[in-house]
């Protein structure tokens, strides 16, 4: 286990660090948070997960991949963005190890490497649509 500093935990607003207390906003409907922070390389590592899927075009990518496998231009079609685009975003998630791509014949088709990601995204997406 990592030891948070001081200096570390008001970066990461770890509960009853120097940035703010518990007081300063009531949140009923928030679980407390854990009694152990994950060491900060878990940290940095959610981190990084969670900026790979923080476009909307690799958001509605990761929506399609779960329906299914799909190769480039299926991805194009389904999301009427420009190929160049789409393998962009594919790379970055690829990268981050949101996707996998496997080539057959002259296509790549990308999977999920895991559906756990996927949730992360359907529940944002979920709660921006209940408002």
């Amino acid at each position: 286990m990592t030891t948070v500093t001081a200096e570390t935990a008001s970066e990461l607003n770890v509960p009853g660090s120097a940035s703010g207390s518990a007081d300063d906003h009531e949140h009923s409907r928030i679980r407390p948070a854990p009694v152990t922070t994950p060491e900060v390389d878990t940290l940095v590592a959610a981190g990084e997960l969670l900026r790979a899927l923080a476009a909307p075009v690799r958001i509605a990518i990761v929506l399609q991949l779960l329906e299914s496998e799909r190769c480039v231009h299926e991805i194009v079609d389904a999301l009427g963005v420009a190929q160049p685009l789409i393998s962009q975003h594919l790379r970055v998630l690829k990268s981050a190890g949101v996707v996998h791509g496997e080539r057959h014949g002259r296509e790549v088709v990308y999977r999920l490497v895991d559906e756990h990601l996927s949730h992360i995204v359907v529940d944002a997406v979920t709660h921006v649509e209940e408002g």
